[in-house]
């Protein structure tokens, strides 16, 4: 099976296939880091407010080698900021931060029900879209209920929906959901989240024996051969040049069965969508 790199959005713009996740990672380290894995060949990058190192990834943008049209650039806007206007003022704070004239991808970062203020905050995200300032715009963590507000009280579908997705937690209903509204799905924990331990499953680490591939290899694998965009973590430059290795393989039917019986109900590490309002 040949992958192509990139993905198509419902908007036109091409988003690369694989990004490097920099949740956790401090400010000061994200330079080096950032800069590193665009040079070693990333060309995805995906931040958040709430990761407090957009100034440090900015910076390693400035330091790559890159040219930043070949970039694309990912940031989340932070739940304290929702609202029309506080929505603005958030925006400006992030693209000062990561020093950049417009940003590839702007995402809600969670719904937060309990404040009622996601569909205000997605009406300024499609101003800031039509304004030119940022290319293309998302949600993250959203459920369909949330989606189908959003879609039906400002007529503008999400490009992306960022959910936590793996082989433990694969969200098969809101994948069809998105697929057929068009809206790609980014895998945020795809390697299985904080004190999971998928890499070791021992379908994992068999299916990854036979390919001769290191199990997150074989994790990766699985997400883009099911069309989804994909966020591995990792502060290690070597571990992250491993997780981008992945397009000189592919996983048999067979694997792919295998892999989809890990699925549980129990699987997700992070709260439920409805639950975090912070």
């Amino acid at each position: 099976m040949i992958l192509p790199p990139h993905i198509t959005l419902n908007d036109g713009n091409s988003i690369p296939r694989i990004g490097l996740g920099v949740w956790r990672l401090a400010n000061v380290e994200a330079p080096q880091l950032v800069a590193d894995a665009i040079d070693a060949g990333y060309r995805h990058i995906d931040t958040a407010e709430a990761y407090q190192n957009e100034a440090g990834v900015g910076r390693g943008v400035k330091l790559a080698k890159a040219r930043r049209r070949d970039l694309w650039i990912t940031s989340k806007l932070q739940t304290s900021f929702q609202g029309y206007d506080s929505t603005m003022r958030a925006f400006d704070q992030t693209v000062t931060k990561l020093e950049l004239d417009q940003l590839d991808l702007f995402l809600v970062h969670w719904p937060a029900p309990g404040r009622d203020k996601y569909v205000e905050t997605w009406k300024a995200f499609v101003d800031l879209q039509k304004q030119g300032r940022i290319r293309s715009i998302g949600v993250s963590n959203f459920l369909p209920e949330h989606l189908e507000r959003i879609i039906g009280e400002s007529g503008v579908t999400p490009s992306v929906n960022q959910i936590e997705l793996h082989p433990r937690f694969q969200q098969g209903a809101s994948r069809d959901w998105h697929q057929q509204h068009g809206i790609v799905t980014e895998s945020y924990s795809p390697l299985g989240g904080k004190g999971n331990d998928l890499l070791l499953d021992p379908v994992i680490t068999r299916i990854a024996k036979r390919h001769g591939k290191s199990p997150a290899q074989v994790v990766i694998r699985w997400h883009l051969q099911l069309d989804l965009v994909v966020l591995p973590k990792s502060s290690k430059l070597e571990r992250a040049m491993e997780n981008l290795d992945v397009w000189d393989f592919e996983l048999t039917e067979e694997d792919m069965a295998s892999i989809a019986g890990l699925d549980s109900p129990d699987g997700k590490t992070l709260p439920h969508p409805n639950d975090l309002n912070d």
